[in-house]
C-alpha cells in the first residue's frame, strides 16, 4: 500500500483479486450451495462469506461474498451474465458484484466543523479507506488549508435562501463523474429531493444525536434540556426526508446533569467522527445492503 506526497493511498497494490457479492432473495434451501457451486467451478476462492434470514420459513435472505479473480476461467462480463443465468434468475435474486480494483470516488461536503471530515482525511491519508477522495466543497472558506494541506481539491460553494437552488447545481456539476458516494460531514444545508434522487442510498450523513431522537437543529441543546443521561451520533443514508434514511452506525455515551451543552457537544464530536468513519468505510467495502428503510451490515 503505498501513501504518495500528497496522502493519496494506491489501494491496488494487496487488495486488486478481490470481488465482493451482495444478494438479497427470498430464502429457500439450497442458495449457498447454488451460489458456492457456481464460483467453484468458474475457479474462483471464495474467502469470506457471511449470511442472515430475517425468518427460518419465509423469510428474506441476505448474504456478502468475497471471493479472488486470480483464476477465473471468464471474464467480468461473461461471469454476471452466467450468474444471473444459472444462478440469480432460479433464486429471484437482487444482486451485485462489485471488484475492489474498481476504487470508490468520494466527495465530502462540510461547512464549519471539522472533526468529521478531518477524521475521514486523516484515515484516507494512512491507507484505512479503501477510496479515492476527489473533493471536498464547502459552504464556507474555514477549513480550506486544512484540506489542501491533505492534497486535495477544496471547492467553495456559498449558499443561502436565495442561491440555493443555483449551489446546488453547482455542486452537481463539481462532482459529475466523480463521486460514487457523497458524504455530508456535517454540512449545515439540507439537500434536495432532486439532488438526493440522483445519489440514491449513496449519501451518507452524520447525525449529531442517536436518532430518532431530537432530530433536525441542535440536537445538544435539546438532549440537554430533557436532561438525558445518555448521547450518541447516528450515520445514516440520507433520504428526501430529513434525518429519517436508513440508519448505518450508531454509539452513544453516558453523560450527566454535570454536563453543560459545550461539553455535550465535545463528547459528542469523538462519537460522531468514529460512527461516520465506520459508516463510511462499510459502504467503500460494500458490507451494506438496504432493504426498506432499514440496512443489514455485515461488519
Amino acid at each position: 500500500m503505498n501513501i504518495d506526497n500528497a496522502g493519496s493511498v494506491d489501494m491496488a497494490e494487496s487488495h486488486d483479486t478481490t470481488a465482493r457479492l451482495l444478494i438479497t432473495c427470498p430464502d429457500k434451501p439450497g442458495i449457498v450451495s447454488a451460489v458456492s457451486t457456481f464460483f467453484f467451478n468458474h475457479g474462483a476462492n471464495i474467502t469470506a462469506l457471511d449470511q442472515y434470514s430475517t425468518d427460518p420459513e419465509g423469510g428474506t435472505f441476505f448474504t456478502r461474498l468475497e471471493f479472488q479473480t486470480l483464476h477465473l476461467d471468464i471474464g467480468k462480463k461473461v461471469l454476471m451474465k452466467a450468474f444471473s443465468e444459472t444462478v440469480a434468475k432460479r433464486y429471484d435474486m437482487d444482486w451485485r458484484i462489485s471488484y475492489s480494483a474498481d476504487v470508490k470516488k468520494v466527495a465530502v461536503l462540510v461547512s464549519k466543523h471539522d472533526h468529521g471530515l478531518l477524521e475521514l482525511l486523516w484515515r484516507w491519508s494512512r491507507g484505512e479507506l479503501p477510496a479515492e477522495i476527489s473533493m471536498v466543497i464547502s459552504n464556507h472558506e474555514t477549513l480550506k488549508e486544512a484540506v489542501l494541506g491533505f492534497g486535495l481539491p477544496f471547492h467553495y460553494v456559498p449558499v443561502n435562501r436565495d442561491t440555493k437552488v443555483g449551489a446546488e447545481q453547482q455542486i452537481l456539476t463539481l462532482i459529475e463523474g466523480q463521486a460514487d458516494l457523497v458524504v455530508l460531514a456535517r454540512y449545515m444545508q439540507v439537500l434536495s429531493a432532486q439532488f438526493v434522487s440522483q445519489f440514491e442510498n449513496r449519501i451518507i450523513n452524520i447525525h449529531h444525536s442517536f436518532l430518532p431522537s431530537f432530530v433536525g437543529a441542535d440536537p445538544y441543546q435539546q438532549a440537554h434540556d430533557k436532561g438525558v443521561k445518555i448521547i450518541g451520533a447516528t450515520s445514516h443514508y440520507v433520504t428526501s426526508e430529513l434525518d429519517m434514511g436508513p440508519i448505518i452506525d450508531q454509539s452513544i455515551l453516558r453523560v450527566s446533569h454535570r454536563d453543560t451543552v459545550q461539553s455535550l457537544r465535545e463528547k459528542g464530536k469523538d462519537i460522531e467522527r468514529n460512527v461516520l468513519a465506520r459508516a463510511v468505510r462499510w459502504h467503500l467495502e460494500d458490507r451494506i445492503i438496504v432493504h426498506g428503510n432499514k440496512t443489514i451490515v455485515f461488519d
